[in-house]
């Protein structure tokens, strides 16, 4: 028997059930949220709308939903990856490179970041254009695998996948909403009406 155990005694079922319970003292470390909730609060506190799909189908779909509650069925899309205007292809979409031209921009992402809510992007998205030059109404295809902790981690892991040539243009989207002028925290950044298909994959 534990020398402990002897002298203080075992826990007693009710004090086991006293620290489950949701009476915290006021000094105990918070309960951290699994990063996905962390990331799907934080990207919502930004003003992104956030769109969870179960398979690619409801991808298609819910892309689909966004089009037509924008009435964008007539308009062009900017989009510069061309494997993501193959994964997009029955979705008839009237594509552009030009982005003059366009109305919104459909794009992935390096990842997303729970910590602050943002979107990871590089010149794999963007190539070498700068945020203001894009849409404003932006529409990212991502996965729960992208989702990382902080932008830090989301870094390291743009140099592990790109070992031969790390991509340049590297830079985040976090303010979604437009009327955050008074903001100085978001002063000379570009807000964006941000839409995020989120695939699960994990």
């Amino acid at each position: 028997m534990s020398l402990f155990r002897k002298f203080f005694g075992s826990k007693s079922k009710r004090s086991e059930e006293e620290l489950k319970s949701d009476d915290r003292g006021r000094y105990m470390p918070e309960i951290k949220l699994p990063i996905d909730e962390r990331f799907t609060i934080n990207f919502k506190a930004n003003g992104g709308k956030f769109l969870y799909c179960e398979n690619l189908n409801e991808a298609f779909e819910n892309l689909g939903h966004i089009i037509e509650e924008n009435e964008w069925s007539e308009e062009q899309v900017l989009v510069l990856d061309s494997n993501l205007d193959d994964k997009f292809k029955s979705c008839d979409l009237l594509s552009t490179k030009n982005i003059n031209t366009s109305t919104f921009f459909l794009t992935t992402c390096e990842n997303l970041i729970a910590n602050d809510g943002s979107l990871l992007i590089s010149s794999k998205q963007i190539f070498e254009k700068k945020l203001p030059e894009l849409p404003f109404n932006v529409v990212v295809f991502a996965t729960t695998s992208q989702i990382v902790e902080n932008i830090g981690e989301g870094l390291r892991g743009i140099k592990t996948k790109n070992k031969q040539k790390i991509p340049t243009n590297i830079t985040t989207i976090k303010h979604f909403k437009s009327g955050n002028e008074k903001d100085f925290l978001s002063y000379g950044s570009s807000a964006k009406n941000l839409y995020l298909l989120l695939l699960e994959d994990l």
